[in-house]
């Protein structure tokens, strides 16, 4: 299959020395989360001097936490927003409001802490990564060089990428995060940045969900009604020009997705291999995530939901996923601003969590699950 000639270089306690991996080890190498520290989570929050569950998925969150990282000790320490950015050739196609010279604007501001996300971001105390993986102009050294190619081919007409360039992508998300959770790293939010972008996550959501085109493709960045017609026209050509199989989830990506949407697969899938929690943003990101998850399964457990996008499919790719969101505020704005407004969500739960006292420490008989 395709994803076999797909190299990644991982390091990890699994194995003393750097080594390379196909993608199929890499779905090998992938273990459930550590099961005993969850249960060691959940205990403790039983022991915590409130009712039982009563914060709900902030609770689950952090006992996912703890499966993924193995401990209880469940601290998030640094975190960053991993901004993929590309340009996606289908904007030929009219599917958006805007041209793609919008994409390194935007790049290029959210390298220099001018974005939506970056002012979010500090409030949430994480680091912004703006990276370059297939942007169609060369942008500033301020971001992250990983440039693939000069944005993806036109999807209504031919493949977005080929093999090897979806493969580069994937594996320009693995590196990223072995490469910063040795820098400190302990969660890590999916963000990104491209113009036409909405348009092959729909894309890829109808052939993955067997969903009508219809259902799962919306307004994106303001489009008007003749502009969505124009946008499902183009999804519903790429579709019947590529022939993605939907069983094989790195076909459906090579040809109907973008080096951002692949390179932010490759996250989700680094996230799993280095026991990392990964906090998904939006509608296109879950795309990712699906994709990742299709392709290896056993990822779906180290992925968290930070809020349901206001664009049509974003819950059923949510609901594919078996994620519940922990926000649900009608955004779609992408970057990750999704993502970091759940942060201090988190923050507040392991507050709780970690520092208030147990029912034994205030001399109150506990809660006890009724039938």
């Amino acid at each position: 299959m395709a994803f076999k000639e797909i190299h990644v270089r991982v390091t990890g306690a699994w194995k003393r020395e750097a080594c390379v991996l196909t993608l199929d080890e890499i779905r090998r190498a992938i273990c459930p989360p550590d099961e005993t520290a969850m249960q060691t989570a959940r205990e403790r929050w039983d022991m915590v001097a409130k009712p039982l569950h009563s914060l709900g998925l902030l609770e689950d969150a952090v006992v996912k936490i703890a499966g993924i990282t193995g401990t209880a000790d469940v601290t998030l320490g640094r975190r960053a927003v991993l901004m993929m950015c590309a340009d996606n050739g289908v904007v030929a196609e009219g599917v958006t409001q805007t041209g793609q010279e919008v994409t390194a604007i935007v790049a290029e501001n959210a390298a220099k802490g001018d974005s939506s996300v970056c002012r979010m971001a500090r409030i949430a105390g994480a680091d912004v990564v703006a990276v370059d993986v297939g942007i169609a102009r060369p942008v500033s050294d301020a971001v992250l060089n990983r440039n693939i190619r000069r944005g993806t081919r036109n999807i209504a007409v031919e493949p977005a990428m080929t093999e090897a360039e979806a493969g580069a992508a994937l594996r320009t998300g693995i590196d990223l995060v072995r490469q910063k959770k040795a820098e400190g790293y302990g969660l890590f939010a999916l963000g990104e940045m491209g113009i036409g972008n909405t348009t092959t996550s729909s894309a890829m959501t109808a052939v993955l969900l067997g969903q009508p085109i219809e259902t799962v493709t919306g307004r994106g960045a303001g489009l008007s009604n003749a502009g969505l017609c124009r946008k499902r026209e183009a999804i519903a050509r790429a579709i019947a020009r590529n022939h993605p199989d939907p069983a094989d989830a790195f076909s459906v990506l090579r040809c109907l997705g973008g080096l951002d949407i692949a390179a932010l697969a490759g996250v989700c899938l680094g996230g799993a291999l280095h026991h990392v929690p990964v906090l998904l943003d939006g509608f296109i990101s879950a795309v990712a995530a699906l994709a990742a998850v299709r392709m290896c399964p056993a990822s779906g457990e180290y992925l968290l939901a930070s809020h349901v996008s206001k664009e049509p499919a974003g819950r059923l790719v949510l609901d594919a996923l078996g994620l519940k969101p922990l926000i649900c505020a009608e955004m779609c704005l992408g970057e990750g601003t999704g993502a970091v407004a759940a942060m201090p969500l988190l923050d507040m739960a392991l507050a709780v969590y970690g520092e208030m006292r147990t029912f034994a420490e205030i001399d109150v008989a506990a809660y006890t699950p009724q039938s």
